[in-house]
């Protein structure tokens, strides 16, 4: 472990996963870490890669090439590192962020997916998906019910250059831990159903829980936990 203030706090946030899987029965080896990169810097995101940290989480796509270069420079550098889009995709930045990223979290209507079919037709190897649902509050993105969700994922299925690999939750902004274990046990149930109705896709991914929270989406199901605050400090705007 690098003795760094990131790498310590990367090692007491494997220690809280570990504990939120023993008392709920999972495997520690069950949940992935991101370590949410957005407006950290690279010196930042070197010392998590030394701490064993290979997930990284960005918002913004401009904000991404510039750190890791379009075309995939830093992770020739960093084999095995894996670079997510977690915030909102503008259709006109579509074209940049498959050439960056490995895997698109926030694909959360039908024009979006349209344009990553279109812009992936000639991709190497297909584009990593998760579908986003709404947490049933208006200021979030997300596909707002099941029915959408279900469409989504067929149009997804229909595009060879695209990936499914499940589905991405942003919790409600309160304090009421029920209304958060709601909305997580809500992805499941999802991810769940789109296993029923498309079990020819993998849509074992389930993305849910931040720094504030995470324990409680390990103990509802959560198999990727996406954690900036806690790992870097507060960021820097």
């Amino acid at each position: 472990m690098a003795d760094t203030a990131t790498g310590r706090n990367i090692e007491a946030i494997r220690e809280r996963i570990e504990a939120a899987c023993i008392r709920s029965g999972r495997k520690i080896s069950d949940v992935a870490l991101m370590a949410v990169s957005k407006f950290h810097c690279l010196e930042k995101i070197e010392e998590a890669w030394d701490a064993g940290i290979g997930l990284f989480g960005e918002n913004r796509v401009q904000e991404a090439a510039g750190k890791f270069g379009a075309g995939g420079h830093w992770q020739e550098k960093h084999p095995g590192a894996e670079i997510h889009l977690i915030g909102s995709l503008q259709r006109n930045k579509v074209k940049t962020a498959v050439s960056l990223v490995d895997c698109i979290e926030s694909v959360d209507r039908d024009e979006l997916i349209d344009e990553l079919g279109k812009q992936c037709r000639d991709r190497e190897s297909p584009l990593g998906l998760l579908l986003e649902i709404n947490a049933g509050e208006a200021s979030k993105s997300g596909f707002p019910g099941e029915g959408e969700l279900f469409r989504g994922a067929e149009k997804v299925l229909s595009y060879p250059g695209l990936l499914p690999r499940g589905l991405m939750i942003m919790a409600p902004l309160t304090g009421e831990e029920l209304r958060i274990r709601r909305a997580f046990r809500s992805l499941v149930h999802a991810g769940n159903e789109l296993r029923k109705r498309f079990p020819q896709a993998d849509w074992s991914c389930l993305s849910m829980g931040m720094s504030g929270d995470f324990e409680i989406a390990i103990e509802e199901g959560s198999s990727l936990v996406r954690i900036g605050t806690a790992i870097f400090g507060e960021r820097r705007l």
